[in-house]
């Protein structure tokens, strides 16, 4: 009876999560400048969220500056080259000064 209600529930809120499903999609990692991207929009809903990490290795450390932003999107694709986008933006407005406080790992 309760996996009635569940397949009911799942038909007007997208579909069931599949087993082992992310709640985001990562890409392969896109070097910039000094620095490393990875595009990883979130699943909501049928969209993507614009969200991603930029790493870099200082010393032997590896400083990451993380990113959530409110665009959505259709489509995986579109959501990977935007997000790989906003980080280069992010890196080119802040300069050296995006990992200047040694912070191993923070929101921008």
């Amino acid at each position: 009876m309760a996996s009635i209600f569940s397949s009911i529930l799942s038909m007007f809120s997208g579909g069931a999560k599949q087993p082992g499903a992310s709640a985001s999609v990562a890409s392969d990692p896109q070097p910039y400048a000094d620095c490393t991207i990875y595009a990883a929009p979130q699943k909501e809903g049928g969209q993507y969220r614009l969200a991603g990490r930029i790493e870099k290795v200082v010393g032997e450390e590896v400083l990451v500056r993380n990113f959530i932003r409110a665009d959505m999107f259709s489509s995986t694709d579109d959501a990977i080259e935007c997000t790989v986008r906003k980080a280069q933006q992010i890196i080119d407005q802040n300069g050296p000064s995006l990992f200047s406080d040694g912070a191993k790992q923070r929101q921008v």
